[in-house]
């Protein structure tokens, strides 16, 4: 029977359906609300001027008048809170559902995901990974070791030279001033130049420097 009443509506569109009733309820209640108001206060005036005027019996009238005016005031507020209250429980709905719609899409990539994972693929590609990591390590550390061995050369001369001047600020000398200090002499004999022989002090000095060239 369906096909002669048109297709059957879902949960949803029900939902969406009611609510949208709902606001249009909410809206001609504040109508009728305003209007009731904009009486009551025209009652109110009419109620002042009959007064000054002495009419009593009028005055009487339109006090109920008043009164009941404000009673249907009342009425249309605590309807508007009542719908309003309904209406919030639809919006709770359409959101419960909403929720168990996206988990229940979650729930089917989740079963489709790990349909498609393999395990032991995956475990293979975790070993290849741990294994290409473990061989960039190993050259990394040849590399620094090879540029450790070219550095240090020239850091042990460049240290060896530092423990040298040490030594020779013990012993309150300098290398280039005494070999600079110590007396040269020229011979005229086959024109070949004799380095005179230190005496006194001097042997003292040139016995340290010697120990200090066969160190």
């Amino acid at each position: 029977m369906s096909f002669l009443f048109g297709r059957k509506k879902t949960p949803e569109e029900m939902l969406k359906q009611n609510q949208r009733a709902l606001n249009r309820a909410i809206r001609d209640l504040d109508k009728e609300r305003v209007k009731l108001e904009r009486q009551e206060k025209q009652i109110i005036q009419d109620i002042k001027k009959m007064a000054a005027q002495g009419e009593m019996a009028a005055v009487k009238i339109m006090a109920k008048d008043l009164v009941r005016t404000r009673r249907y005031v009342k009425k249309f507020i605590m309807m508007k809170a009542n719908i309003q209250a309904v209406s919030l429980k639809i919006t709770t709905l359409k959101s419960q559902g909403a929720m168990a719609n996206a988990m229940k899409g979650v729930t089917k990539a989740m079963g489709a995901m790990n349909k498609q994972m393999n395990m032991p693929q995956m475990q293979k590609i975790m070993m290849e990974f741990e294994k290409e990591t473990d061989m960039m390590d190993m050259k990394e550390d040849m590399m620094n070791d090879i540029v450790d061995d070219v550095m240090g050369a020239e850091e042990d001369e460049e240290e060896s030279d530092q423990l040298v001047n040490q030594v020779l600020d013990e012993l309150g000398l300098s290398l280039n001033d005494e070999l600079n200090s110590m007396p040269m002499a020229s011979g005229s004999v086959g024109g070949k130049e004799k380095v005179a022989k230190p005496s006194g002090a001097d042997d003292e000095l040139q016995a340290r420097l010697d120990n200090l060239r066969r160190d």
